[in-house]
């Protein structure tokens, strides 16, 4: 019988919220909460408002050209020398012209996907996958949930800048009869001034949608993240490593400890009894000056082979209740008494070295 159809119950759907493995491991995929219209929106309106900065410029360079072209033409003498010459100067010109929209788009479209995602390159999403070349999962895709959203943003997208437009060209009706009376190079500048107009506006309602599909977006990148309460299991287990396997672990560091407590014990000096319960064994190297340490301590069964070893070792077992006691749970393993117990160990040592001298002496 399958338990786990019931652990889930029987319908494996994906409830828990994805755990942040899975999120960096889907941002290294390169499935990320990012929104191409967000991108569309900041580049149209930086667009825009370069446009709007630079086109003075952009005009008088071009006049320039134009009439540099124009002085040109009147060379009798013209060669390949002089035309490259040329040739070079308008590229130059030109280049000079472009470079700031294209320089402040590349710009803005970096800005655009570090604002959604942040830093992290990756080469993941270039690697070609089978499945996109599979005529059913393209045949899903084409009739998915993403593409009439796409499709509904689109319509609403196209409505936007009919209605701008509309809108704009209504309010500059009376202004744009009076055209055919302004000199040509005045009413281009009028002309272009309403177009950056109506673009800058088209941008600020375009970052308004990203706003709503970069939401969206974002809301979707969750749902798709979303794991099986299993999945989540399996991933603790993954990082955690298997219950059993660790408590086997914890087992054989334990029973390593007690080994090398129990090699150790011959080198105690004393042990310290409750006299049933506990049993702490304490070393004292009086040449390195250092404090009494305890080597061994044990409770009950413990504490019983600690006592039948010390009997073989022929160490001094002392009873001393409170003080077995307060060694046991306040000093571990290889640590040094506190300062507080000294006086009391000290006179369990100078009690034990007592009757050692009166063996030596009989």
């Amino acid at each position: 019988m399958n338990l786990q159809f019931f652990a889930d119950g029987g319908s494996g759907e994906k409830t828990e919220a994805a755990t942040p493995k899975k999120k960096e491991k889907a941002r290294e995929d390169g499935q990320v909460a990012k929104s191409v219209e967000v991108t569309t929106a900041i580049m149209l309106i930086t667009l825009f408002v370069t446009l709007k900065v630079w086109a003075p410029e952009m005009g008088s360079r071009l006049i320039k050209i134009i009439q540099k072209a124009f002085s040109l033409i009147s060379i009798k003498e013209m060669n390949l020398k002089i035309a490259l010459e040329i040739y070079t100067d308008f590229m130059l010109d030109g280049a000079i012209i472009v470079l700031p929209i294209f320089g402040m788009s590349i710009i803005s479209a970096v800005i655009a996907n570090l604002i959604q995602v942040g830093w992290k390159p990756t080469g993941k999403p270039l690697l070609p996958k089978l499945n996109r070349l599979s005529p059913i999962q393209g045949f899903k895709r084409l009739f998915s949930i993403k593409v009439l959203v796409d499709l509904v943003k689109s319509i609403l997208k196209v409505l936007i800048i009919l209605l701008i437009v509309y809108f704009e060209i209504r309010d500059y009706e009376n202004l744009i009869i009076m055209f055919y009376e302004l000199p040509v190079f005045e009413a281009y500048g009028m002309i272009g001034n309403i177009v950056l107009d109506i673009g800058i506006q088209i941008g600020i309602y375009f970052i308004i949608i990203a706003g709503l599909d970069f939401a969206y977006t974002k809301f979707k990148h969750e749902k798709d993240l979303k794991m099986t309460k299993q999945e989540v299991k399996d991933e603790r287990k993954m990082i955690d490593g298997n219950p059993e396997i660790k408590a086997r672990i914890r087992q054989r560091m334990r029973e390593a400890a007690m080994r090398r407590m129990m090699q150790d014990l011959p080198k105690a000096d004393v042990i310290i009894t409750n006299p049933t319960h506990f049993a702490i064994g304490i070393e004292y190297n009086e040449e390195n000056g250092a404090a009494p340490k305890v080597i061994a301590k044990g409770a009950d069964l413990m504490a019983a082979r600690i006592r039948e070893k010390a009997k073989e070792y022929e160490i001094e077992l002392v009873e001393n209740k409170p003080l077995a006691r307060t060694l046991y749970y306040t000093v571990d393993i290889g640590e040094e008494i506190p300062a507080e117990l000294y006086q009391a160990v000290a006179e369990v040592l100078a009690f034990v070295y007592s009757l050692k001298n009166r063996s030596q002496l009989t």
